[in-house]
């Protein structure tokens, strides 16, 4: 299942390098300098942070669903993604930063969360805790991000941050890609690294902790883990949600239910999905930012876990 969701990356992220609003192949036959800095300035970063920022959720989603023994539980609950948000659009448009400072306003923010996050729970927080904890750290985040809204310096600025709110993957640059790529990179690893822990943590956790597993530093390493792989991801492209909620629920069955298992193949999942949503964002007839796509998307199915769960 790995090396095919790993080639079905491949293929979409060769279609994403060819398509687009102008045909490359016949600009390099007129221009190729020219088509050579289209590839590397616009088509190449967005190709690449739609991988790995899809991966990033995805991976993250998987690991969060396995921490909290939730299959609900999506990275948003605990708060890194909005933190990240909220430190983009405070560097981007109350600081005059550029993109770069934006991309690590985001980062900035999503570790300040996770900080707070960890202060909230506690050192031996449990599941509940962290749940608890995250919802807080989440709701309060959110309204700061409100009151930046309502205290955008004009309205053009209200606008861009609106735009940017919704997620999107147009005009990313390479610079953007070389920051976010390695720290969802290390976010996905330390997950990955994880995978069995989690897996015991399945059983509870005290048979975790009767099989060796420090439950706590489990909890603090997974969560530190998925503040990189989605604040990074967050702090470029804006809020893209859902991807961490379903995606999981789609290769979970293929894993025999083992929620650490899931991990990686949650994190291909993750990347092909959010590259296909970007396909079809750029050949859809209509202005639709890459956010809203998904939450069309992860909606609908949400809604049906609720109701199955019932």
């Amino acid at each position: 299942m790995t090396l095919r969701l790993a080639l079905l990356c491949l293929v979409l992220a060769l279609a994403s390098l060819a398509i687009g609003p102008v045909d490359l192949v016949a600009i390099h036959a007129r221009d190729p300098e020219l088509a050579r800095t289209l590839f590397l300035e616009l088509r190449l970063p967005r190709t690449g942070l739609a991988l790995a920022i899809g991966a990033g959720l995805g991976g993250a989603g998987a690991a969060t669903q396995a921490l909290l023994r939730n299959p609900l539980a999506s990275p948003d609950v605990l708060g890194p993604s909005t933190g990240a948000a909220l430190g983009a659009v405070l560097a981007g448009y109350f600081l005059g930063a550029g993109v770069i400072g934006m991309a690590l306003g985001g980062v900035g923010g999503a570790l300040a969360a996770l900080a707070l996050l960890l202060a909230l729970a506690g050192s031996g927080a449990g599941s509940p805790q962290l749940i608890l904890a995250g919802v807080a750290v989440a709701t309060l985040l959110g309204v700061a991000i409100n009151l930046a809204l309502s205290l955008a310096p004009s309205p053009f600025a209200l606008y861009d941050l609106m735009t940017w709110l919704m997620g999107s993957l147009a005009d990313r640059t390479l610079p953007q890609l070389l920051l976010a790529a390695p720290l969802i990179g290390l976010g996905l690893v330390l997950l990955i690294r994880s995978a069995p822990a989690l897996d015991a943590l399945a059983l509870g956790e005290e048979v975790a902790q009767s099989l060796g597993i420090a439950t706590a530093s489990l909890n603090r390493r997974t969560i530190m883990a998925v503040a990189l792989a989605t604040g990074a991801g967050v702090a470029v492209a804006g809020s893209i949600g859902f991807i961490g909620l379903v995606v999981p629920h789609l290769v979970r069955p293929l894993t025999g239910h083992r929620p650490g298992a899931a991990i990686l193949p949650a994190a291909l999942a993750g990347a092909a999905l959010l590259t296909a949503a970007d396909i079809a964002v750029r050949l859809l007839p209509v202005d639709l930012k890459l956010g809203v796509l998904t939450a069309l998307i992860g909606a609908p199915f949400f809604l049906w876990l609720i109701l199955r769960g019932r």
